[in-house]
């Protein structure tokens, strides 16, 4: 299971190897967004996305054996680089299994730390990744259902915590919950009057139609702006996670998570990817159950973005 003490010990763990972002207060966003308005800039981590955390928190966990012949992942893009950056990192071999679909601007940051990349659909992307396994040994990184990865999430919640000590509410991202389930269970064993937001695209609702129903939903492959939101199944294990501690669930309609994208930038100076932005263009639509008196922190999770949605502003 997923405790304090885990994410504790990985914040130990992977802090050598990765940057303590700033949370940044953005002041001129107050009136826009009904709130406070400070972001967690996990956009400036080492390869620009928090993924980074649970990736080395899980290959610093794993035995020699376990890793003697290499590692694979499926991922949208950001956990592959994670995972990449890790295995270079140790020195052994990674591949890395990514949907059709993945920005080229991801795929060439994961294929220039020395990762083998193989695509397919965004629907049998885990399967590929076991069939590889199975096929060469290659010991699997789950992107989100695993709870060493939840516990190298966590430890962004930890640093919000220390740095920002108004913190009334927290908005982060959803795509399988492997970073909501370790903000979430961080936050609440420490502050539970904060708020937790999960923020996911209204094309795959999958956490809030599954909430509704009191269990995990397969959703039908959709395309989304938020590309690195797209998993259309929550993960076994982060489920009961989300649906225990998580606050409220919020979906977030295309193009509001462009309107958040292009506020981050040419009002906070901030550039993320539309993953990354989908609570600024939640809060911008007063679709967040948050006041005015709120000091919110978004969670900026990621800037790993080319020029093509950049034209879209």
């Amino acid at each position: 299971m997923l405790t304090l003490e885990k994410i504790q010990a990985a914040k130990l763990k992977v802090a050598p190897f990765i940057y303590e972002t700033p949370v940044i207060r953005l002041q001129g966003l107050d009136n826009l967004l009904h709130c406070n308005v400070s972001i967690k800039a996990e956009n400036m981590q080492k390869t620009n996305s928090f993924k980074l955390r649970g990736a080395l928190n899980k290959l610093l966990s794993m035995s020699v054996e376990q890793l003697q012949h290499g590692v694979v992942a499926a991922s949208s893009g950001n956990h592959g680089k994670g995972v990449a950056f890790a295995a270079q990192l140790l020195n052994i071999p990674a591949t890395i299994v990514l949907p059709d679909s993945a920005p080229s601007v991801k795929v060439e940051g994961i294929r220039a730390l020395g990762a083998r990349i193989v695509q397919c659909t965004l629907a049998e992307r885990h399967q590929v990744t076991e069939a590889l396994s199975l096929e060469h040994g290659y010991a699997i990184v789950h992107p989100y259902d695993d709870y060493d990865i939840m516990a190298g999430q966590g430890t962004v919640a930890l640093e919000i915590l220390e740095q920002f000590s108004q913190v009334s509410a927290i908005v982060v991202p959803i795509g399988g919950g492997g970073l909501l389930s370790g903000v979430a269970t961080a936050v609440k064993s420490l502050a539970p009057h904060i708020k937790i937001i999960g923020v996911e695209p209204a094309v795959v609702p999958r956490y809030s139609k599954s909430i509704q129903v009191g269990k995990r939903l397969l959703l039908a492959e959709q395309q989304s702006l938020a590309d690195a939101l797209l998993t259309l199944q929550p993960g076994e294990r982060n489920f009961p996670i989300v649906e225990k501690l998580v606050d409220d669930i919020v979906s977030v309609d295309e193009a509001s998570i462009l309107y958040g994208m292009k506020t981050l930038l040419l009002e906070g100076k901030i550039l993320a990817e539309p993953s990354s932005a989908i609570g600024i263009g939640a809060a911008l639509r007063g679709n967040l159950p948050i006041t005015k008196n709120d000091h919110v922190c978004f969670l900026i999770s990621g800037g790993n973005i080319g020029l093509n949605p950049l034209q879209r502003l």
